[in-house]
Order: C-alpha cells, then structure tokens, then sequence
C-alpha cells in the first residue's frame, strides 16, 4: 500500500483535527509504513528532577502511531488508539529533543499495530519502546 499523505499533508492535516498539539510535534519523515517525529523538549514536558514526563513520551509514540496511520490510510480522524503498553528503559538526556522512530507492524482494514522507540536526540540507546493499536473507523 502506498503512501497517501507526505509528512506536510499530515502536518497540515493534524493542525486541523488537533490544534491542541499544533507546535509540539515535528514530523521529520513519512516513509511506507514508517514516520520519524521530534518532540522539541521545552519546560512542560520536564519532571521534578528535570528529565522527560513519562506523559510526554507517552503522547509522542501516541502521536507518531496517528501520524503513520493517517500517512497511510489518509485523512481519517476518528481513529482511535485502542492499546498500547510502554517500557522505560533509560533516563532521557537533560535538555535533549525526543525523537520517535516509527513503524506499523500491521495495517488492516479496521486495525493497525504500531511498535515506536524513542531515544534522547543524538543517541544510539533508545530510551523507551511502544507497541500500540489503532482502531480505523470502516469506510
């Protein structure tokens, strides 16, 4: 299945059904069931002690699932997320953007299974790992 929308279309897109996030997220690739998106990390996303909310990592896998699902099944804003599970694996680095690497692992006609790693920019260990399914609304 090819690619339906590119990473401008999504974000255009995304600004449309989701003000609320508009500026939080930057879709930096959209690729054949795979998207790379940047959280730029500002004072909000921090916890005491000054590392990378749990809740925001959270919402940038979540994000980037919805992103390669719209990417690949287009405008389709009544998907929904359905599951997911989350592990910790690392501190984030202090000050560093988040970045999620993203690939769906199935897509089907009323679900799509996502698996995300995230990792501090500009380091090899990831940090965190999401797996997550979508509910795609039938046609």
């Amino acid at each position: 299945m090819p690619v339906k929308m590119n990473a401008e279309e999504v974000a255009t897109y995304l600004d449309e059904v989701f003000p609320q996030v508009r500026g939080d997220f930057v879709i930096e690739d959209v690729r054949d069931m795979a998207v790379r998106v940047r959280m730029p990390v500002a004072e909000r996303h921090l916890r005491p002690g000054g590392t990378v909310s749990g809740p925001a990592m959270f919402a940038l896998a979540d994000v980037s699932v919805y992103i390669a699902v719209m990417a690949m099944v287009g405008r389709e804003a009544l998907a929904v997320t359905t599951s997911g599970s989350f592990d910790f694996m690392r501190k984030p680095v202090a000050g560093a953007d988040m970045v999620c690497e993203c690939r769906l692992l199935k897509l089907g006609r009323v679900l799509a299974v996502g698996e995300c790693l995230l990792f501090s920019d500009g380091k090899e260990a990831p940090v965190a790992r999401m797996s997550m399914t979508y509910s795609i609304p039938p046609k």
